[in-house]
């Protein structure tokens, strides 16, 4: 449910008419509506998951606020065949997702961590330990394709609106301050603090997963590398509890969504020749340096 952002100039138009004290009256009473609005809305469990206020400009400005955070903490992964190679495969999936309008960062982070991590309005971070993880492209592409998905779904606006709502309409209606967002990314200093926020539902994680299928199977890569990749590690999660902690708490694979993916696939079209891996995959693993543990 997204409320369209013509609300500040239907709401707002009226201060034009009014007097400091009579204003100050008309934006507690709007407040006060307000707050109860959102409370209502906030009540209803079906609503609760899809509703967004937050606009594409909001979105994008946020994402660019946290990603600034972010990248004080984080190391830049910097051979430039490795960031080439994942920025070409991000932008083949991005440019089939249902959000293929908006600009798509796509950066490496320099850990062992098996993770990649998206956030709202753009921008993705695939660690180089994911891509030591993975054994072909396609379970690459899956993870990158479940990333791209939690942007192309809006799933992180959607997160920043069950938790800001109020604050960002109410900076709509008091004038559609600009510092609403940096007062809201700088909540969150720090890669911590920013991801804290995105435990995506049940729901995201579904819609995110079927997005990736579907993706990967429009640019010809293999989209059964979504439930592969799924299946390598709850094995390697049973191997070793603790090993992928960075991914369970974030993206928990199990054995449904292995079930989920592979039902998806199987409503698609035949489609011969749909791609593994890659030789190209295959050269920039050998360029990257051995992990040094197992997470």
């Amino acid at each position: 449910m997204e409320i369209p952002n013509m609300i500040s100039f239907s709401l707002h138009a009226p201060v034009l008419f009014l007097s400091k004290q009579d204003m100050t009256r008309w934006n507690r009473s709007i407040y006060m509506t307000i707050s109860l609005s959102v409370l209502t809305l906030f009540g209803c469990g079906g609503v609760l998951q899809n509703f967004n206020i937050v606009s594409d400009a909001q979105e994008i400005e946020m994402g660019r606020q946290f990603s600034q955070e972010i990248e004080k903490e984080l190391k830049l992964y910097e051979d430039p065949e490795v960031v080439q190679y994942i920025q070409d495969l991000g932008q083949r999936l991005a440019k089939v997702s249902k959000r293929a309008n908006i600009t798509y960062y796509i950066k490496v982070v320099d850990t062992d961590v098996v993770n990649a991590f998206a956030l709202p309005g753009g921008t993705l971070y695939v660690n180089r330990g994911l891509i030591s993880t993975a054994d072909t492209e396609s379970e690459l592409a899956g993870v990158m394709g479940h990333e791209i998905g939690h942007i192309a779904g809006r799933h992180g606006a959607k997160a920043l609106s069950r938790q800001y709502g109020l604050q960002i309409i109410t900076g709509l209606v008091m004038g559609g301050d600009p510092g609403t967002t940096r007062q809201i990314a700088a909540q969150f200093a720090g890669i911590g603090g920013a991801l804290g926020m995105f435990h995506y539902s049940r729901e995201a994680e579904r819609e995110a997963d079927a997005l990736a299928v579907e993706a990967l199977y429009e640019v010809g890569i293999d989209p059964d590398g979504v439930a592969m990749f799924f299946e390598k590690l709850m094995a390697l999660h049973e191997r070793e509890p603790g090993g992928l902690d960075a991914l369970f708490s974030t993206h928990p694979p199990s054995g449904e969504r292995v079930k989920n993916a592979r039902a998806d696939i199987a409503l698609l079209p035949h489609k011969d020749h749909l791609q593994k891996d890659s030789d190209r995959f295959r050269r920039i693993k050998k360029r990257l340096p051995p992990l040094k543990h197992s997470e």
